[in-house]
């Protein structure tokens, strides 16, 4: 079976090239058509002699995925499913606000933590997504947001499908490439990882000091109810993760985001919102809080807005920086795992 060439160094594919009597720096050539120039194919690349390119189509294949299915909302937002090679697919989406374009990207194939509000859920995981495959989702909502808006993506969040610090190695990987200069050249400071809290993970993001923005999926500040909602919750308590911020936060002094959707009458009261600042008052911090998009048999719907206001004014009277962000694609499939599981068995 042919290798992905993207899963191998640029070491090994000079120690490949000179094993063949080939220059090894034929090499480096490569890796700049495949991880700068975004080429999902070997004839693609003009400056590489015939001979080489039969050689890599020989030996390798580039795993590039495909737009299988694209839905625009009436708000811009578009949400594309992605084929992968071996048939499965998931989902990346373009959020565009004013002349800020943001992609939300996947990090696995399904998801094993099984969020009782999360479309991908309900899921099973099948496999997790290589370094390749999530740069490709950020080339592809690129494109889409240049020829569609005729902006630059401004933000990438791995908040679409998965957990993303369970598929470790590979979200880390290709955070280097897409800011690296021998790629995409990304600020890390426009990347945003979102975890649903794996604190051991959290703990090893600062001590290999990534240097990305980090989002914590809160959602519930007390361990009875955030158990109920987020399973993860019985072997990640709410007390390993606090310290678990505090130590990540002692080693790269940056602001932590809260992400907390608000559930109409389940964790939207101010006795909830009392729990939230008890929480998150140990670090410097913002809170978004999440407007929540219903998906099919779900069991919980979104907050009053009644109750929206109510929380948000005591969180801001105790000094916190909220930011209210509202649902986006209302009229598509826009909950994440919503399209990726649309239709199957």
């Amino acid at each position: 079976m042919k290798k992905d060439i993207r899963t191998i160094s640029t070491k090994e594919l000079e120690e490949f090239f000179l094993q063949n009597k080939q220059k090894s720096f034929v090499a480096k050539q490569i890796m700049e058509w495949l991880w700068k120039k975004s080429k999902s194919s070997f004839s693609e690349m003009k400056n590489i002699s015939k001979f080489n390119r039969e050689l890599l189509d020989s030996n390798f294949v580039i795993n590039s995925i495909n737009s299988d299915e694209i839905q625009v909302s009436s708000d811009k937002t578009i949400k594309t499913k992605f084929k992968l090679f071996d048939g499965y697919t998931v989902e990346g989406v373009l959020i565009p606000q004013n002349k800020r374009m943001t992609a939300c990207i996947s990090s696995q194939v399904g998801c094993s933590l099984s969020c009782k509000f999360c479309a991908t859920g309900t899921m099973d995981r099948k496999r997790n997504l290589s370094a390749g495959e999530i740069y490709d989702q950020v080339v592809h909502i690129s494109r889409q947001a240049k020829e569609n808006y005729n902006f630059s993506l401004s933000n990438i969040v791995y908040m679409g499908m998965g957990e993303p610090l369970l598929n470790y190695s590979n979200v880390i990987q290709s955070i280097d490439r897409l800011t690296s200069s021998k790629g995409l050249s990304i600020s890390k400071r426009r990347i945003t990882l979102s975890t649903s809290g794996i604190s051991k993970m959290i703990k090893r993001l600062a001590d290999d000091n990534i240097g990305v923005n980090l989002a914590l999926s809160l959602h519930a500040a007390n361990d009875e109810k955030r158990n109920k909602i987020m399973p993860i919750g019985e072997s990640n308590s709410l007390k390993s993760l606090k310290e678990a911020i505090k130590y990540y936060y002692s080693k790269m002094k940056k602001q932590l985001t809260y992400e907390y959707i608000l559930f109409d009458e389940f964790n939207d009261s101010i006795e909830d919102a009392e729990a939230l600042y008890a929480f998150t008052k140990h670090t410097p911090s913002k809170v978004n809080i999440i407007e929540y998009n219903p998906i099919e048999s779900g069991i919980f719907s979104k907050a009053k807005e009644k109750s929206l206001s109510l929380f948000i004014s005591y969180l801001e009277n105790k000094g916190v920086v909220v930011k209210v962000r509202r649902s986006r694609g209302k009229d598509i499939d826009a909950a994440c795992g919503q399209l990726a599981n649309k239709n199957k068995a």
